[in-house]
């Protein structure tokens, strides 16, 4: 019995997750450049109007670059939106309670708190054809004191105040949550219709 056509379809399987993936990873990107961005328009994040609107500008930004390279599997406008008011109000609400402290126990519950608003906001943008969508939420929520925490033992001067993390904790932060979303986003239709059609013989 030949089981060609077995491990083919495990190859076809594979190729497009980590094509998918490595995809993906192009958004880690957007963190620190939109933390940079915020940063210029606001300054430090050291009063409620910094957080809201440098948040927005880095939850806007993400939001949007990382729906546009989910190769379709994100809205692009839900999610957008989602990503912009989630951030804008999770930083707010964040660095509010905390008293805008950047010792790492503030900053991890600071982002814990971020983490659970912008992974409700997410979890309800992503499309209706999401499997266990609400494994988001508290994926999101642990994501953003751990990123926040790689930050800070990074070295990096978090007593600026910044909006987000910087580069080191936005890799393992992009890395999880690109994870997470391939097992949880269906494929597009069109590559999934491609994959299944029968060869032609």
């Amino acid at each position: 019995m030949s089981t060609t056509p077995a491990v083919a379809k495990d190859s076809v399987t594979r190729a497009p997750f980590l094509r998918n993936f490595l995809i993906w990873m192009l958004s880690f990107l957007a963190i620190p450049i939109a933390g940079y961005l915020g940063t210029a328009l606001v300054g430090r994040v050291d009063n409620v109007f910094a957080a809201l609107i440098g948040g927005a500008v880095v939850g806007l930004s993400v939001g949007l670059v990382q729906a546009l390279v989910s190769r379709r599997r994100l809205t692009l406008l839900p999610w957008t939106v989602a990503s912009t008011v989630g951030t804008s109000v999770g930083v707010a609400v964040g660095t509010l309670v905390t008293g805008y402290q950047t010792s790492l126990g503030a900053l991890a519950l600071g982002g814990l708190i971020t983490g659970v608003i912008v992974g409700t906001a997410q979890t309800l943008a992503l499309p209706a054809s999401a499997r266990f969508r609400w494994v988001l939420l508290p994926v999101t929520a642990a994501l953003w004191p751990l990123a926040w925490t790689v930050t800070t033992l990074a070295g990096i001067g978090v007593d600026e105040q910044f909006i987000i993390f910087g580069a080191s904790g936005a890799f393992v932060y992009t890395v999880l949550t690109g994870l997470v979303l391939q097992l949880l986003l269906p494929r597009p239709a069109g590559r999934r219709a491609a994959s299944t059609a029968p060869a032609r013989r």
